[in-house]
C-alpha cells in the first residue's frame, strides 16, 4: 500500500513537471509593448529577450492579447527584432535589501548606479501588501521637521501619510530637501520618480550632504527612463522603506513625485490598451494609488512617516490625481504661487493645508494658538484688498485691527530660511508669544 502511494506521488511529480525550457519569440512591436508568442506567463514575471550571444534585456510581462503575451522591457528597444528569442523566468522581481544599503544611490530597480557590489543577504517582493488595518499601531507621537508652518499648524505624527501639493516652481523640492535635512528619523527613503536628472545631485549634495546620506537611501528612477522602469522606482524605494520598518524602525520615506508615477502607469495603461478615462488617465491608475500609499504609515513595530508630493497641473488643485490622493492621504500642504512669488519660503497656504492627525496628537494650548493663528489670517486676508487700497478705517471692527496688528509677526514666525531649524518646543514657545499665552508643556 505505501509502495503504491508513493507511486502515485512520483507519477503526479513527473506529470507536473517541467523538464524542459520554453522559449518564445517577438512576433510585433507597438510602441512600448512587445507581442510575444509561444510562452506562457503571468502577469509580473520577469522574461528575458536574447538579443545576441552577449547582450540580453529584461521585460515584465504587463497583459495579454488574444493568445500572445505582452511585455514591456527594462530598457530601450533597440536591438530587438522579429523572432528575437524570449525566455521566461517564471520569477517575479525582488528587490534586495540590508544594512549595506545605508548611503547608497540606486536605479529603479534597485541596482547600485555606480555598479559598486553590495554585500546583500535578504530579498523582498517589490508587490507586498499593507499591514493588516487591525495591528497597526495607532499613531500618537509628533514627526519633528523643523519647519515652523508644518510643526505648528499641520503638525505631523510618526506613521503618518502627507501630501505635498504644488505647481511647477513652487519650492517642492526645496521644501522636500530641508525636511530630509531636518528629520530625526532613523532612515531616510528617498524617491526621485520621472524628476530631472540634476535633482539627484541637488539631493546628494545640498539637501542631504555627508552626514544626511549616512542614514539615507536615495532610489532614482528620472524622467528619461522608460515609464516600467518609473514605476519600479517607486515599489524599490517602499519595498526598502518597508524593510527598515520591519527591523523595528522609525522611516522617512519622501517621494517626489506622485504624479510622475501615475504619469508612467498612463503610458504603460495605454500602451497595453487601456481606455482612457478623466485627463487620458486609465483605471489603473486609480487603482494602484491607494496600494501604494497604504504600504506606508505604521506597523507592529515600526513606522514609515510619508511625504507624497503631487504635481498639480495648471495649479488646479482638484484634477484627477491631485483629487484622489488627497481623497486618500492622511493630510495636504499646499504651496501657493502667489506666496512664493512674494520670496516667502515655506510657501504654505497654512489655511487650506489640514493634518486630520493633529488633534490626536497635540495639546489642548497647541490647539488653542493654533486655531487663533488660522483665524487671525484668515480675518486679514478676507479684508487685505480694503486695507491695502486704504478703505479701512481704524477701530471700525476690533477683531480686524487685532489682526492688522499681529499680522507682520505671524508672518515673520511662517516665514523661514533654507538653514533655519526650530525645534518643537522653540516653536510653540513664538505660537504662544504672539498671542501672549503662558509656556505649556508640549
Amino acid at each position: 500500500m505505501t509502495d503504491k502511494i508513493l507511486f502515485e506521488k512520483y507519477k503526479e511529480r513527473i506529470h507536473n513537471g517541467r523538464f524542459y525550457k520554453r522559449e518564445g519569440k517577438v512576433k510585433q512591436v507597438i510602441g512600448l509593448t512587445i507581442q510575444v508568442e509561444g510562452i506562457k506567463a503571468f502577469v509580473g514575471e520577469i522574461c528575458e529577450i536574447i538579443i545576441d550571444e552577449k547582450r540580453k534585456i529584461q521585460a515584465e510581462v504587463v497583459g495579454f492579447s488574444e493568445q500572445k503575451v505582452l511585455i514591456m522591457p527594462f530598457g530601450e528597444l533597440s536591438g530587438i527584432s522579429p523572432g528575437s528569442r524570449v525566455i521566461p523566468t517564471g520569477k517575479c522581481m525582488r528587490i534586495k535589501v540590508g544594512e549595506n544599503l545605508l548611503g547608497k544611490v540606486l536605479n529603479g530597480l534597485g541596482q547600485p548606479f555606480d555598479n559598486e557590489k553590495i554585500y546583500l543577504t535578504e530579498e523582498v517582493d517589490s508587490y507586498q501588501n499593507p499591514p493588516n488595518a487591525l495591528t497597526r499601531k495607532r499613531i500618537d507621537q509628533i514627526m519633528e521637521t523643523g519647519i515652523r508652518a508644518i510643526d505648528g499648524l499641520i503638525t505631523v505624527g510618526t506613521g503618518q501619510r502627507i501630501g505635498i501639493f504644488s505647481g511647477s516652481g513652487v519650492g517642492k523640492s526645496t521644501l522636500i530637501g530641508k525636511i530630509c535635512r531636518s528629520s530625526k528619523a532613523d532612515v531616510n527613503v528617498i524617491c526621485l520618480i520621472g524628476e530631472r536628472n540634476r535633482e539627484l545631485q541637488n539631493v546628494l549634495d545640498i539637501d542631504l550632504g555627508e552626514e544626511g546620506l549616512k542614514k539615507s537611501i536615495v532610489v532614482c528612477a528620472t524622467s528619461d527612463q522608460p515609464p516600467l522602469i518609473r514605476i519600479k522606482g517607486a515599489y524599490t524605494g517602499i519595498s526598502i522603506a518597508e524593510y527598515f520598518r520591519d527591523k523595528g524602525n522609525n522611516v522617512m520615506l519622501i517621494m517626489d513625485s506622485v504624479t510622475r508615477f501615475a504619469m508612467a502607469q498612463r503610458e504603460i495603461g495605454l500602451a497595453i490598451g487601456e481606455p482612457p478615462t478623466t485627463k487620458g488617465y486609465t483605471p489603473s491608475v486609480f487603482a494602484m494609488l491607494p496600494k501604494l500609499f497604504e504600504r506606508a504609515g505604521t506597523s507592529e513595530i515600526g513606522s514609515i512617516t510619508a511625504f507624497f508630493t503631487v504635481l498639480v497641473e495648471g495649479d488646479d488643485f482638484n484634477e484627477p490625481i491631485s483629487d484622489a490622493a488627497r481623497g486618500i492621504l492622511d493630510g495636504h500642504i499646499i504651496l501657493s504661487r502667489k506666496l512664493a512669488n512674494q520670496n516667502h519660503f515655506p510657501a504654505i497656504d497654512v489655511n487650506n493645508s489640514i493634518s486630520r492627525l493633529m488633534s490626536q496628537i497635540i495639546t489642548e494650548k497647541h490647539s488653542e494658538a493654533a486655531a487663533r493663528l488660522r483665524d487671525v489670517m484668515a480675518l486679514y486676508e478676507e479684508s487685505e484688498d480694503l486695507i491695502n487700497v486704504g478703505a479701512y478705517a481704524k477701530g471700525s471692527n476690533p477683531k480686524l485691527d487685532r489682526a492688522i496688528e499681529l499680522y507682520p509677526e505671524i508672518i515673520k514666525f511662517l516665514r523661514q530660511k533654507l538653514n533655519d531649524r526650530n525645534s518643537m518646543e522653540e516653536t510653540l514657545e513664538w505660537m504662544y508669544s504672539i498671542f501672549n499665552m503662558e509656556k505649556s508643556e508640549s
